[in-house]
């Protein structure tokens, strides 16, 4: 076996899962899978798959695996204790290459065959109303193929109702192999570039899978220590508070509204009760900070409680979650069960354990650093050779810091009032080149054209304009949409970036027993053996370079980050290299 990123011929490996033909008739479940590739035709019980799975991906040329979503396949080979290598997911690949997250192996075959999804076949509801039953064709054409005259998938071959004989379940996986290579030629023909970024996706949404398998290792007495004081009755929080505007009368801490009458009582007029706004106030009245205070607290109380410790973190003391690739935007990694946004507050509770630490790596500056490499302006990338990029744009605008970064962000993320309208007058003089790939974005969107990222994936700008709409018709929206736009391409390639550096370092720091268990924005946290964290750390480290190179296609821009040591989360430093922001 050769293991390449092109075509899926003999180098590639197609896995599914299917019912057994007792199970499609609703007895007990007795799961079977099907290996097809690399000199390979096998059907095996679920019990049989890890081992058979594990024998294949030691292979020293190492097979990459295609399934139709990590969730599925790839799910059952983690949850046997197989790990692969390499992977192409074939919904990854849909979303890349059409944008959104429906991504069905319906919907997948039709895009990548160039069929009208409009045509796919209505799902069989299994019930008295279909008129036929597993192992009927339905009118579908060969009984004995998942593929129906006129090209679409079956319905109840997607469904899962259809395979239900060793053959029928091998049929089942060339037809995965086939849509695989569709999508390969597709991916061609947009670009090479796209071809490379679906196996980095097709890696993070297997991350997702290890990411919900492992969880995130905490310290329960910590957490419960930290939680248990503020979850106390509501009354009692809410009157830390009130007890510093005496004579109010009844206010509502939870009510906008209230919360400004409440302070325009004690002399501040404010235009919202946002956080932002009240932290220039924190001095003026000690109702600012305790008001803060309580905020963070009833956050803590109503979403990270008692309950949800109960609900989310096992008898393994692992906090645990659903994970996805992309958030059918940009493409960003997300995550349920508040790991996404976990408060600071209880960082001290994420605690690697007897024996491990963790090595927590925080990208500095990522998005102006991609800016650099999407838009190739030469001086922009010249500034990235820096620590601190925004130090030498300040020094080339003429102005301090402060200055140069709003800039930056303002060109990034639409800013065009006050400070930031003289500072991007500079920007634009300074770097053309990248205020005119931003530019060329916004404008894109405006009209309600698609645009595409760095690394392919399309962003359909034209879903936001909703039902009847034309571009011209709403100038607000067209603004907001070429506003998302501009955003999108950025943020799109940092996740992009993001996800082939984690990708880079699960497969070189795998040896070592290092697992990544939280990707948080531009931050990763990997458990690592405490005797390997040195190591791990430089290999991280390390993976930067190489993702950086690979991702960039040879690009000079230089990425960075602050690679530490911890034995819990909080004793993270949260600067990055240079003077940070």
């Amino acid at each position: 076996m050769s293991a390449n990123d092109g075509a899926p011929r003999t180098e590639w490996v197609g896995l599914v899962v299917g019912p057994s033909a007792a199970e499609a008739w609703g007895a007990p479940s007795v799961r079977r899978v099907a290996f097809v590739g690399a000199g390979i035709r096998e059907v095996v019980s679920l019990a049989d798959a890890a081992g058979l799975a594990a024998r294949i991906d030691d292979d020293a040329d190492r097979p990459r695996w295609v399934w139709w979503a990590a969730a599925g396949a790839g799910r059952m080979l983690i949850e046997g204790g197989v790990r692969p290598a390499r992977v192409w997911d074939v919904a990854e690949a849909h979303r890349l290459l059409v944008g959104g997250m429906d991504a069905d192996p319906d919907l997948a075959w039709a895009t990548a065959h160039g069929l009208d999804p409009a045509g796919r076949p209505a799902a069989h509801r299994g019930d008295l109303l279909d008129l036929t039953g597993p192992g009927d064709d339905g009118g579908d054409g060969d009984d004995d193929s998942p593929v129906r005259p006129d090209g679409y998938l079956r319905a109840d071959a997607v469904a899962g109702q259809w395979a239900v004989t060793d053959d029928r379940l091998l049929a089942w996986a060339e037809a995965l192999l086939t849509c695989a290579e569709a999508q390969r030629r597709a991916a061609e023909r947009v670009s090479a570039r796209l071809v490379r970024t679906v196996p980095a996706e097709s890696a993070a949404a297997l991350l997702c899978e290890e990411l919900r398998h492992d969880g995130l290792p905490v310290d329960r007495d910590a957490l419960l220590s930290i939680v248990g004081p503020m979850s106390g009755p509501p009354a009692e929080r809410d009157a830390e508070v009130l007890r510093l505007v005496p004579g109010q009368g009844h206010v509502d801490l939870r009510n906008p509204a209230s919360v400004r009458a409440m302070l325009v009582a004690v002399g501040i007029d404010v235009p919202s009760t946002r956080k932002h706004v009240l932290e220039d106030y924190v001095g003026v009245h000690p109702v600012v900070p305790a008001l803060l205070r309580w905020r963070a607290e009833e956050r803590i109380a109503t979403t990270y409680g008692l309950a949800w410790i109960a609900e989310h973190v096992g008898a393994d003391d692992r906090l645990r979650g659903e994970w996805r690739a992309c958030d059918g935007g940009a493409g960003r990694m997300t995550a349920a069960s508040g790991l996404h946004n976990l408060p600071s507050v209880l960082r001290p509770a994420v605690d690697a354990g007897p024996g491990h630490v963790f090595v927590r790596a925080d990208l500095g500056q990522i998005e102006p650093r991609v800016l650099a490499v999407v838009s190739g302006d030469a001086a922009f990338v010249e500034a990235t050779r820096a620590d601190d990029l925004y130090a030498p744009v300040a020094s080339r605008l003429r102005v301090d810091r402060a200055h140069a970064k709003v800039a930056v962000l303002s060109a990034m993320y639409g800013g065009r009032a006050g400070a930031a309208s003289a500072a991007l007058a500079g920007l634009q003089r300074e770097y053309p080149v990248a205020i005119a790939h931003l530019e060329r974005a916004y404008e894109a969107g405006v009209r309600g054209e698609p645009v595409r990222t760095f690394g392919g994936r399309l962003i359909p700008t034209a879903r936001m304009l909703g039902p009847n709409r034309r571009p011209g018709e709403n100038p607000e929206l067209d603004s907001a949409r070429g506003r998302f736009a501009r955003n999108a391409i950025i943020q799109g390639a940092a996740a992009e970036f993001f996800k082939a550096w984690a990708a880079t370092v699960r497969a070189t720091t795998r040896d070592l027993g290092a697992r990544i268990v939280l990707c948080l924005h531009d931050e990763l946290l990997v458990h690592t053996p405490r005797a390997h964290a040195e190591e791990v750390a430089a290999r991280v480290d390390r993976a930067l370079l190489d993702a950086g190179r690979r991702w960039t296609g040879g690009s000079p821009v230089r990425f960075v980050s602050d690679t530490q040591v911890v034995t819990r989360w909080s004793e993270a430093k949260d600067v990055p290299p240079g003077t940070g922001g």
